[in-house]
């Protein structure tokens, strides 16, 4: 890794050194309809540092949250595992925290309130906050009252308190850490509990996971670092729970620094593996370039080789992910037939770069490709379920992530 110029550590203003360079991208949600099909797109840098003194990992911060999150192409009503995910943890914190109709929760991006709705059934009172005005119109049309703002202290400050606060899957898109936790510190009740889903560092660089790395994604987190950052805001992680989402997540449970609730024992043991893998040093940040160059002359490699064979292609999937792994290595429609996705938001535009074309997954029983590369590999097995179908004219999967593989 080398030592960069550059302003500082968006926590702790440390100096910065470079982990992995993975090119120039564009927005990864900035499908393109086929009218901007003659125009350039803007690319930016997607290279990745991380800050020798907290260890945080992170992107500069090319593009304001306003131009990437506005308006919103990801809507977690399409997949039916992240629907049995909220609707379990709904029901788990309703149990554990004995939330009723005299509680309060609020969700910062609430996307189009897939999740609250699951407390709403039970008479808690909710408010999602969603910076996506068209995601939150979708979330309003439930019946979930959704707050169109981005989150900060500013707008924490005019809000009730809550019981519970959910952050799942936001903190890694919050260019302005500290602003943010300290909204997340002043929202809380003095008895309540924020809970905080992240993509867990530890995993995406054991798993390759090149591919969660996009400008949307301005920060990397581990536990030890995370737990540094909230510490700094008055709030204490007293428990962790490893769960499968985005290849493996954290979901931290907070509480003020001065509440009586006793720290849990999965803490200290996360930490510890992270400490054995390097995270609290260069040294655990070292050989990941190393380890995505060869994921990518290998998936580059198998894709050739399929269509000089003669081979059909189709991805599945037109995800945040699968966007950056494209535009990395460079796979484009002479590789690739075309996309499918669940989302009717995402037919009839193209790949953000790639320009692959985006179409309904019934299209794949009409073509009936030889091989389905699973671009969110992280819901292969909901995927492979739906699409079984396959196998009756020989067709394969292929997951890109750690490595390319194929299987029946």
């Amino acid at each position: 890794m080398q030592d960069k110029e550059h302003a500082g550590c968006r926590f702790c203003g440390g100096t910065l050194a470079e982990v992995v360079d993975l090119g120039m991208s564009p927005l990864c949600e900035s499908f393109l309809t086929e009218d901007r099909l003659n125009r350039m797109e803007p690319f930016y840098p997607l290279k990745v540092h991380v800050c020798e003194r907290c260890f945080l990992m992170q992107l500069e911060e090319y593009v304001s949250p306003v131009d990437i999150f506005s308006e919103y192409a990801y809507f977690s009503s399409y997949s039916d595992s992240y629907l049995a995910h909220a609707e379990a943890y709904a029901a788990a914190m309703v149990e554990r925290f004995a939330l009723g109709p005299a509680s309060r929760v609020v969700e910062i991006a609430s996307n189009d309130g897939y999740l609250l709705t699951h407390f709403i059934a039970r008479r808690i009172p909710v408010l999602g906050i969603e910076p996506a005005a068209n995601v939150a119109r979708v979330a309003v049309g439930k019946g979930v009252p959704t707050m169109v703002a981005f989150f900060g202290a500013a707008v924490a400050g005019n809000l009730d308190q809550a019981d519970l606060v959910v952050a799942n899957n936001v903190l890694a898109q919050v260019p302005d850490l500290n602003d943010f936790v300290a909204g997340l510190r002043s929202l809380l009740r003095p008895g309540g509990v924020a809970t905080v889903e992240v993509p867990h560092l530890l995993r995406l660089i054991a798993g390759n996971q090149y591919d969660t790395i996009y400008h949307e994604h301005f920060s990397y987190f581990s536990l030890t670092t995370a737990e540094r950052i909230f510490a700094a805001h008055g709030l204490r992680v007293f428990d962790v729970e490893e769960i499968w989402t985005h290849g493996g997540s954290l979901r931290l449970f907070l509480c003020p620094e001065d509440a009586g609730r006793p720290t849990a024992a999965a803490v200290a043991a996360i930490r510890r593996r992270e400490s054995a893998a390097g995270l609290d040093r260069l040294a655990g940040f070292s050989r990941f370039a190393d380890q995505v160059r060869q994921s990518k002359w290998n998936l580059i490699d198998f894709l050739i080789r399929a269509k000089w064979y003669g081979k059909s292609i189709v991805a599945y999937g037109a995800p945040g992910k699968g966007n950056t792994l494209l535009n990395t290595c460079g796979i484009r429609g002479d590789l690739i037939d075309y996309a499918v996705d669940r989302n009717p938001y995402k037919h009839g535009r193209y790949t953000p770069g790639t320009r692959i074309p985006i179409t309904a997954p019934e299209r794949i029983r009409e073509t009936q490709p030889d091989y389905l590369l699973i671009l969110p590999w992280n819901l292969k097995p909901e995927i492979v379920d739906q699409h079984g179908y396959i196998r009756e004219w020989g067709g394969r999967f292929v997951v890109p992530i750690p490595d390319v593989a194929v299987f029946p």
